[in-house]
C-alpha cells in the first residue's frame, strides 16, 4: 500500500455503478480504497478487481472463524485481487495465522482489529485491544485497525505494536478527529460517508487531505 495521502476511502456503498463512479473520481485522494461485506454481498467479488484498478484494495471483511474457514475467505478474496485484508483476532491464535499464511502466500496485508470504533466496542473489545494487539504482532500482521473515536486507545496499542501499522476509522461520521488520531500514532485515517455521501465528494476529500499534510 503506498504512503502518499494517509487516507483511505472506506466505501460502503451496494450499487457497483457508484462504486466505481467514486473509485475513479476520488482515488488521487487516497493511498487504498476499504470495501466490505455490503458492496462484495451485493455485486459480487469481481468488484474487489474493478475497484482494484483505481487503488489498492482493502477487504474489510472482518474474518472470525475457525482456521480453514478462514483460510478460505481469505484466499478468495486476496485470489480476487484484494492487496489486503481485515481481520478480528478474538477467535485465536491458530485462526489467525490462517489469515497471516494465507496473507503472505497472496503477498498481501493482514491488519487485524484490536478494537472498533462505534460506542458498543467498549463493552467488550476495549479491555481485550492489548491482548489483540499482542497477538497481531505474534501473527506476524502488517498492522492494526484501531479508533480515531478514542485517541488514547491509538497510543496505547502504539506502545504494544512498535512499528506496525496502524489504521484507524471513525473519522467524520463517527466523530473521530483526524488531527487527534494521527498525534496518537495513527498511519492512516479511515474515511467513508462523510466524503461519499457529501454533495461534493472530490471537494470533501480536499478537505480532509488538508488535514493530514
Amino acid at each position: 500500500m503506498k504512503r502518499e495521502t494517509k487516507l483511505i476511502l472506506a466505501l460502503d456503498v451496494i450499487s457497483r455503478e457508484r462504486a466505481l463512479s467514486l473509485a475513479a473520481e476520488l482515488c488521487d485522494y487516497f493511498d487504498a480504497i476499504k470495501i466490505g461485506y455490503p458492496l462484495i454481498l451485493t455485486v459480487g467479488l469481481g468488484i474487489v478487481k474493478e475497484i482494484s484498478a483505481f487503488a489498492p484494495v482493502i477487504a474489510d471483511l472482518k474474518v472470525a472463524d475457525i482456521p480453514n474457514t478462514n483460510r478460505l475467505i481469505c484466499d478468495a478474496v486476496l485470489g480476487a485481487g484484494a492487496g489486503g485484508i481485515i481481520a478480528q483476532a478474538f477467535p485465536g491464535k491458530d485462526s489467525l495465522q490462517a489469515c497471516a499464511k494465507s496473507a503472505a502466500e497472496h503477498g498481501a496485508d493482514l491488519f487485524v482489529v484490536t478494537e472498533m470504533s462505534h460506542p458498543g466496542a467498549e463493552l467488550f473489545m476495549a479491555p481485550l485491544a492489548e491482548r489483540m494487539a499482542r497477538l497481531a504482532v505474534e501473527a506476524g500482521a502488517t498492522g492494526v485497525v484501531a479508533p480515531a473515536t478514542r485517541p488514547m486507545r491509538i497510543k496505547l496499542i502504539r506502545s504494544i505494536i512498535g512499528e506496525r501499522l496502524i489504521i484507524s476509522p471513525g473519522v467524520g461520521a463517527q466523530g473521530g478527529s483526524a488531527g487527534a488520531a494521527l498525534q496518537a500514532g495513527a498511519d492512516y485515517l479511515i474515511v467513508g460517508r462523510s466524503i461519499y455521501e457529501a454533495e461534493d465528494p472530490a471537494a470533501a476529500a480536499k478537505k480532509y487531505l488538508s488535514l493530514v499534510c
